[in-house]
């Protein structure tokens, strides 16, 4: 019996698993050579990660960068919304997060929950990150979706040491 035209290649199944495994795992050579073999950089697993939201995540700066060279866009969210600079400030990989701003990713970038990377930063009491985006022009009164700004969210937190910085920065929104 003939597979239908339709069904999907299993082989190509289980290529597409790998690469994403190798964004996961951090091995930017492997992914550099598919890229230049004509892999889209964009490419998109089922929960609407792409590779650069996959490295980011698990915070592998060189792959980022790599994936970035290939023409990965830091503006795509995946099905949940979150951007790569975000899922990389609630890991707390600084590195990728200056990676990513470096390569052209919007300091305030969100998805349609409007939640931003200092937002993030500033819930988990990431005090040199949330410092770090600052530096980089992050908008301390920029609101999410429910009005809340990187203050109230460090607040509802607990996050007491980036509540007391963001508090003194004193470009709140009121």
């Amino acid at each position: 019996m003939q597979d239908s035209p339709d069904a999907p290649d299993e082989a190509a199944i289980a290529f597409a698993g790998r690469v994403f495994q190798a964004a996961r795992d951090g091995q930017a050579e492997a992914l550099a050579e598919v890229l230049a073999a004509g892999l889209p950089p964009n490419l998109r697993n089922d929960k609407g990660d792409t590779l650069l939201m996959l490295a980011a995540y698990h915070g592998h700066a060189d792959t980022v960068r790599a994936l970035l060279a290939a023409g990965a866009d830091p503006g795509i969210a995946n099905d949940r919304g979150q951007l790569p600079l975000a899922g990389a400030a609630f890991k707390g990989d600084m590195a990728v997060v200056e990676t990513l701003l470096a390569h052209g990713a919007a300091v305030d970038g969100h998805g349609p929950d409007g939640r931003t990377a200092l937002m993030v930063a500033a819930m988990f009491n990431r005090t040199g990150m949330v410092e770090a985006l600052l530096r980089h022009g992050a908008d301390p009164a920029a609101r999410d979706a429910a009005g809340a700004t990187a203050l109230d969210a460090a607040r509802a937190m607990g996050a007491a040491d980036t509540a007391a910085l963001l508090a003194r920065d004193g470009r709140q929104a009121d």
